[in-house]
């Protein structure tokens, strides 16, 4: 796939970047060695490879999925300006 100038003016353009029209081809010539680059990806060989998240191979914690009763309702009021029947009170926002 080879990147013109248009397709520089027009990506420019989505993505909100002011680009001088001078700098359109040399955009263009950067991006295709990106891309030219890229599809070197393409030779090499994964077969066998493992996908991984990291570079270190490291467990995840995991925590007890406990149910709790979560009766700290006053501890979670406590700080609240407004509150009535264990609920928050706010403004009305909705007409």
């Amino acid at each position: 796939m080879a990147i013109d100038a248009a397709t520089v003016r027009r990506v420019a353009h989505l993505a909100r970047i002011k680009t001088p029209e001078d700098r359109l081809e040399p955009l263009a010539q950067e991006l295709n060695g990106i891309l030219a680059w890229v599809e070197q990806l393409d030779e090499v060989d994964i077969q066998g490879v493992e996908p991984m998240t990291s570079n270190v191979s490291q467990p995840l914690r995991l925590r007890d999925d406990v149910v709790a009763d979560g009766a700290k309702v006053e501890a979670v009021l406590s700080n609240a300006p407004k509150s009535a029947d264990g609920f928050y009170v706010v403004p009305k926002v909705v007409e």
